[in-house]
């Protein structure tokens, strides 16, 4: 019997691992959709590179860092209950791998191949883990803390601050230290147009990551038996609000609309299984609007050059998705209750805090060693790589 779940659980998360593994195509096309031409090939290779080294940096260190666990063993120990830690580790890995994946949208078509690569190694290696451990793992006593003090542990089932909110104030400080693309922003005020280079890309990116994303909230339940079909139709939910929230914000905006369910989605995350579908609609909507509005406002107004919006998408949506399951998840929200607002205010701001300090160490010391952005002519050609030398030069673009 015991051999029977074992599998089970191994089945249960190696799909949930396979779902998130495809939604890292989804980043990816959501980000061909939206540089330019000349950048699209460079945003491809880097999205696949980027899980490769992950790969190799939570193997080695990032797992051991959050969880304690090493695959320096025999075969024997590792094959125990039918391989379980390994696709946990398979699953888990998928989640680390989404903040450069992250990173990498707001950094595009002017950072550095092999330094992001090296960004990619430390920041999976070391930052993530550091608050994963905390937040998942009881690590560091902050969580014992925080039921002490606050009426509860901070509560974050599949992510919202864990993977979103590091991610996108990772990409913030990266953003900032970068600075703009060539021709943004000029000395008089005026705002370059880089429209989206291809919709129907960017939607299909949007698409897989939303379907992927069933996967990413479900399966966090790691085993079966804790498997809810509240955290898919609350993911759903969450998912049709923010799609119509962006489309009103947005007027109609094809560009906000495919972000509008990604907002949703990263927002719902946290408190998916604890609440009520009505208040993931609401938590959904929120960060639909959130999204449009933040956006808008980074690019125009603070001339924030972050090409994808992921600080307002991951950043903030995902900010929000910490609060709110402090807010829907209470019983007298209709939640399911276990949560207080003071903790998951206080777990969110730790999480930001962690993300902000860490990119800041991350690119602010390969910035002085090696620099992180490209030089003029890299950036005209859209890459550091040889490989945009196949097939014709590029055609120079508005402000590039």
């Amino acid at each position: 019997m015991d051999n029977l779940k074992n599998g089970s659980d191994v089945l249960f998360i190696l799909l949930g691992a396979v779902m998130v593994l495809a939604m890292h195509s989804g980043f990816a096309f959501l980000e061909l959709g939206t540089v330019r031409r000349k950048s699209q090939v460079n945003a491809l290779v880097k999205i696949l590179c980027d899980f490769a080294i992950s790969t190799i940096a939570y193997f080695f260190i990032g797992y051991t860092l959050a969880y304690g666990a090493n695959f320096l063993g025999s075969a024997d120990q590792l094959a125990e209950k039918s391989g379980y830690e390994l696709v946990k580790f398979f699953f888990l890995l998928t989640f680390a791998a989404a903040v450069p994946a992250i990173v990498s949208g707001g950094i595009a078509e002017r950072a550095k191949f092999s330094p992001q690569l090296a960004a990619t190694f430390l920041l999976v290696g070391f930052v993530y883990p550091f608050f994963e451990g905390i937040a998942w793992n009881d690590k560091y006593g902050v969580q014992a803390w925080l039921e002490a003090s606050a009426g509860a542990k901070f509560h974050d089932f599949a992510g919202s601050i864990v993977v979103h909110a590091v991610g996108g104030w990772i990409a913030l400080m990266a953003v900032l230290l970068l600075g703009a693309r060539s021709g943004r922003y000029s000395k008089d005020g005026r705002i370059s147009a880089h429209p989206p280079s291809s919709i129907p890309f960017l939607a299909l990116g949007a698409w897989i990551l939303s379907v992927g994303w069933f996967g990413f909230n479900v399966m966090s339940a790691q085993t079966i038996d804790k498997i809810s079909g509240l955290v898919a139709v609350n993911s759903l939910m969450a998912m049709a609000g923010g799609t119509l929230a962006a489309l009103v914000a947005g007027r109609n905006d094809p560009g906000f609309v495919h972000n509008g369910p990604l907002a949703g989605l990263v927002a719902i995350c946290a408190g998916s299984d604890i609440m009520h579908p009505i208040g993931a609609l609401a938590t959904g909507g929120i960060a639909g609007a959130l999204f449009v509005v933040m956006f808008t406002v980074t690019q125009n107004r603070w001339k924030i050059d972050d090409v994808l919006g992921v600080w307002p998408l991951h950043g903030l949506c995902g900010a929000w998705g910490g609060i709110a399951a402090g807010i829907f998840g209470l019983k007298s929200m209709g939640g399911l209750g276990g949560v207080t607002f003071e903790a998951q205010a206080l777990g969110t701001l730790l999480g930001i805090a962690i993300a902000v300090a860490g990119g800041l160490l991350v690119y602010g010391v390969l910035k002085l060693m090696f620099g992180i952005r490209l030089d003029a002519e890299q950036e005209f050609q859209g890459s550091d790589l040889s490989i945009h030398k196949i097939g014709a030069t590029p055609e120079r673009e508005p402000g590039g």
